[in-house]
């Protein structure tokens, strides 16, 4: 599996969140130790990435408190 370029490319949304819940969730695999990264040989960043952009997992940017 190779990053997903072509997904990041047509990607018109907040680039900063999607890139954030990529990193979120890659740290989130590799905590876990979750089988399916072993299945995509260790490529944490990528398996994330891809999870992320076809909406296998949801994200959302939560507004921390106002000052």
């Amino acid at each position: 599996m190779i990053f997903p370029l072509e997904n990041l490319i047509e990607y018109e949304g907040n680039m900063y969140a999607i890139t954030s819940a990529a990193s979120r969730r890659a740290y989130q695999l590799s905590m876990l130790q979750d089988p399916e990264v072993k299945e995509h040989e260790g490529k944490v960043v990528s398996l994330a990435a891809q999870q992320v952009f076809t909406k296998e997992i949801e994200f959302r940017i939560e507004e921390g408190p106002s000052s």
